[in-house]
């Protein structure tokens, strides 16, 4: 069986939070075009949301705006098939009971969405693949930002996404576009 993991599809990634990404909205769009396709093949979809450790920046803290999922994201109640899982690292695999929820539901693949590609996106697939998970991701439907270093140099958000998403499809993962039915 095959299930939608979006991370951390929340406001502080919006152009008005701590944290915006060039594109935020494009990004929701397709996310929100995978988990309408989820709903209608009746498949599961989990939601994943970020809280910052208390030593943290002041981003991502529970119960403001910025750490709400984007208006109208997050489990539906009426569906069984949707949960949401907490964390405070960069994969959700870690600290949460998402693997055994997957492996409870006999879920096979999953199509992972969200924010950052970088970051969340790709630490979560690398831990998928580790799970022996098929893991495929759409571009379109993950968000990055610039990076900065003052000996390496920098690079866009677009080409931060690039490299993440390289990355992962050289360990196996798949791109699918969000018109392709991947979750039917």
């Amino acid at each position: 069986m095959r299930a939608l993991i979006v991370i951390d599809a929340q406001n502080e990634f919006s152009p008005k939070g701590r944290r915006p990404v060039p594109g935020y909205t494009d990004v929701i769009a397709a996310i929100a075009a995978h988990a309408e396709q989820a709903r209608r093949a009746n498949r599961p979809i989990a939601w994943v949301r970020h809280f910052n450790k208390p030593n943290e920046s002041p981003a991502f803290i529970p119960g403001t705006w910025g750490a709400a999922f984007y208006p109208g994201f997050g489990p539906l109640p009426e569906r069984e098939l949707e949960k949401e899982f907490q964390k405070n690292v960069y994969g959700a695999f870690t600290g949460s009971d998402l693997g055994d929820w997957i492996n409870g539901q006999a879920i096979d693949e999953v199509l992972i969405t969200g924010f950052y590609t970088h970051g969340c996106v790709s630490t979560t697939a690398r831990e998928a693949i580790m799970l022996d998970l098929k893991v495929c991701l759409d571009a379109d439907a993950t968000g990055a930002c610039d990076i900065e270093h003052e000996i390496l140099g920098t690079l866009t958000a677009a080409e931060v996404r690039r490299s993440a998403l390289l990355q992962l499809v050289n360990m196996g993962a798949i791109l699918v576009p969000v018109q392709q039915p991947l979750l039917q």
